[in-house]
């Protein structure tokens, strides 16, 4: 309810209690009867005099009281105002000073009387001014409340951050505005969020050094390995060059060989042939005058002279390349060779061959005839085994071929691996089968015979089903 309403019924209730207390003043001293009007008119007069008299003594005795009240009020306020924690400016809408608590002056170094009138702005550092005379504008603009950092100067002292809210707020004297702006340190917590940005700046760049090192540590550790792939490589690369030059002076130790071998074959077998051959010629031209009778007799051992030369040069030949591989192919070329194979040697072999095969390049097929052929050979030179098994297979995208006996075992490893071997069969093969992009492996075991594994990249070929040949009995 507004007070304005309330007068009437207030000054009623004064004029009730004071003409209360005027009787009780006056009760003994009532003007006696029969006194004339106008007397009356005076007494009533007077007395309306002393009705108001005593309504402005009662009105007196209220100001007071609320005037102590108010200096009551006002002090406490003015010590709440003075010492708050934080300070306390009233700006007017230029931004003036117009009213500053002591703990305002303190955070400025200024007397509080030298603050009033001054622009807040002058105490503002330039790098906050614009942030500042921005926030004077918001909170004239509107009535919510604003909140700006600025850097405030003080003087003879550092410079010091200070949080700053303010308020509109309209003067009850007129229509000027003005704003209250409350000023409080936060250079401590400046300090404190510096001190953590820089915390977090560090942590990064340690988390960052740490990952250096890690990657660091990887790389060396990469280093050091590939080094010692290196140094592995190395040691790989002298043994090979170690193995080239023991398998170079074995081949031409073995070419030499060979070649002697075939001279004396030509000229022990060919060369004896030919002679007699000769021989029986000349006897021929001599006894066809003498006795022609046995003219046909001497011609057909001619004849049989010279096929068995020719039978001999087609032995040569296909012990050093036989045509049949080129011309009919790998399966056929290991069926003939396995069928004089078994003859010469009484073994029981057993061939079983993938009809794909044949789609190889003649290459990879060369060598996988080389290898049987090898390797028979060494199983009749070594082995004393009497029985084999050839089996050419397709595994996923690569050929297979295995070559088992059932005679006695040797050291693979010592034999492939180790310095000054003799075995340039093996090493041959391996050689051949490397050649060409496959693998080659050797298992011997006592009871169990020995086994040649070789396996060489195929290409792609229609499946097929295998191919089994017949059994070549001795």
């Amino acid at each position: 309810m507004n007070p304005k309403n309330n007068l009437p019924t207030a000054t009623a209730r004064l004029r009730r209690s004071a003409e209360v207390r005027l009787r009780e003043r006056t009760r003994k001293n009532l003007p006696p009867a029969g006194v004339p009007k106008s007397a009356a008119d005076t007494r009533r007069q007077f007395h309306e005099l002393q009705v108001h008299q005593v309504e402005l003594e009662m009105q007196n005795f209220e100001l007071q009281k609320a005037r102590d009240e108010n200096e009551v009020a006002l002090e406490k306020y003015t010590d709440l105002y003075d010492f708050a924690p934080v300070g306390y400016f009233s700006l007017d809408e230029s931004g003036r000073i117009t009213e500053v608590n002591l703990i305002g002056a303190a955070l400025l170094g200024v007397e509080r009387s030298r603050l009033i009138n001054r622009p807040l702005a002058r105490f503002v550092a330039p790098a906050s001014q614009p942030g500042f005379l921005l926030f004077l504008k918001r909170i004239f603009a509107g009535t919510e409340k604003q909140v700006c950092e600025a850097s405030l100067l003080k003087q003879g002292a550092p410079d010091f951050w200070a949080g700053i809210h303010g308020a509109a707020a309209v003067s009850a004297h007129g229509p000027g505005k003005w704003c209250r702006v409350a000023v409080t340190d936060i250079t401590s917590l400046k300090q404190a969020e510096e001190a953590q940005r820089r915390t977090e700046i560090l942590s990064a760049a340690n988390l960052e050094l740490r990952r250096e090192i890690v990657r660091r540590q990887a790389v060396e550790a990469s280093l050091k390995q590939s080094e010692q792939n290196q140094r592995q490589l190395l040691e790989q690369s002298r043994h090979m060059q170690e193995r080239l030059r023991n398998l170079s002076r074995q081949v031409l130790r073995v070419q030499e060989d060979e070649r002697k071998r075939i001279s004396r074959e030509l000229h022990d077998v060919i060369a004896q042939t030919l002679t007699g051959i000769n021989v029986q010629l000349t006897a021929l031209a001599k006894g066809s005058a003498i006795n022609p009778k046995d003219l046909v007799r001497n011609i057909a051992r001619t004849q049989q002279a010279v096929e068995k030369a020719v039978d001999i040069v087609h032995e040569f030949a296909r012990e050093l390349r036989p045509a049949v591989l080129d011309d009919l192919g790998l399966i056929p070329a290991l069926h003939s060779f396995v069928k004089i194979f078994s003859q010469q040697t009484r073994l029981h072999v057993q061939l079983k061959a993938f009809a794909g095969v044949e789609q190889l390049d003649i290459v990879k097929r060369t060598v996988l005839f080389r290898v049987a052929q090898e390797a028979l050979t060494n199983v009749a030179r070594h082995a004393q085994a009497s029985r084999v098994e050839v089996s050419i297979l397709k595994l996923a995208n690569r050929i297979v071929l295995k070559i088992k006996d059932d005679g006695k075992s040797f050291q693979a490893e010592r034999v492939l691996h180790g310095k000054g071997s003799k075995r340039l069969g093996l090493l041959g093969m391996r050689e051949r089968v490397e050649m060409v992009g496959g693998t080659f492996d050797v298992e011997s075991a006592p009871g169990q015979g020995t086994t040649i594994h070789v396996e060489i990249p195929a290409a792609k070929v229609r499946p097929a089903a295998l191919k089994k040949s017949g059994k070549t009995k001795p």
